[in-house]
């Protein structure tokens, strides 16, 4: 991959060939239907929930749509992926680092057997499964010659902290210090990267803790008094991989509704 600077190629604002990894539900499920509504084709990943999936695949609008199934985990399977999504959709211009895990593991109470385990995971599919997809997607976008981009879904907590689930925030932590260095890298290549810093946001995985007795807690950490929702995440997302957003790369976007302000 060539790293002489040139000028910017063109960037089409739709009609796009996306990837995101992670999409089966909740704000997979909504950045997918965000790509498919703005006239892009969407490459639907998942892990292990096929069925959900295939909903979100059914839901999208427009047609050239594709599921791609895949262990992202590994590197192999990581390739598996972006070579299967390139190769249905004729290529990559946009890719969504959405898949993650989320497990908790309290170090006061987590036995050290589970702990070294479920940092492990954390690392090995919020982090290195980002960087491998960006890295085989980055040298996709290069390769075609018209620019692209990149979208990491990183969190708040990479910056207040999880007490309960430390791995999670140091790994989208490290997300975020990845998708800086991969701009500064692929800006020769009219390749822009940029990350969302998501709070606390609405989906079916976190309905039980909205509405029960944390829900009013929840809410109260935002002045609006409201969690946020995957709708508002992926309309975010969908400007940072448009044409007019080339100049937002190395940025992470906070998307926490005040409920935690960078110093």
């Amino acid at each position: 991959m060539s790293t002489t600077p040139g000028p910017t190629p063109p960037f089409p604002a739709t009609g796009r060939r996306v990837l995101v990894s992670g999409a089966s539900r909740g704000l997979g499920r909504a950045l997918a239907r965000a790509f498919a509504d703005n006239g892009d084709r969407v490459a639907v990943h998942f892990g292990s929930r096929e069925q959900e999936a295939r909903a979100t695949l059914d839901s999208l609008a427009g047609d050239g749509h594709v599921l791609v199934g895949g262990d992202l985990s590994d590197p192999a399977g990581a390739k598996d992926v972006a070579d299967r999504s390139a190769d249905a959709l004729g290529g990559i211009d946009v890719l969504v680092n959405n898949a993650a895990v989320n497990l908790p593991h309290p170090p006061a109470t987590t036995s050290y057997e589970d702990w070294s385990a479920l940092w492990q995971r954390h690392v090995t599919v919020n982090l290195l499964a980002t960087a491998n997809l960006s890295h085989l997607a980055a040298h996709r976008m290069a390769d075609q010659g018209t620019g692209g981009r990149i979208v990491n879904i990183g969190s708040r907590g990479a910056f207040r902290g999880e007490p309960d689930h430390p791995a999670y925030g140091a790994t989208k932590a490290a997300v975020h210090a990845l998708g800086q260095s991969l701009a500064v890298a692929l800006a020769p290549q009219g390749i822009a990267v940029a990350s969302v810093a998501p709070g606390f946001f609405a989906t079916e995985r976190v309905a039980h803790r909205l509405g029960g007795a944390e829900g009013a807690a929840i809410r109260a950490q935002s002045p609006f008094g409201r969690a946020g929702t995957a709708e508002e995440i992926a309309a975010a997302v969908l400007w940072l991989a448009s044409p007019l957003a080339e100049w937002a790369s190395g940025a992470v976007l906070d998307l926490n509704g005040a409920s935690h302000l960078r110093t």
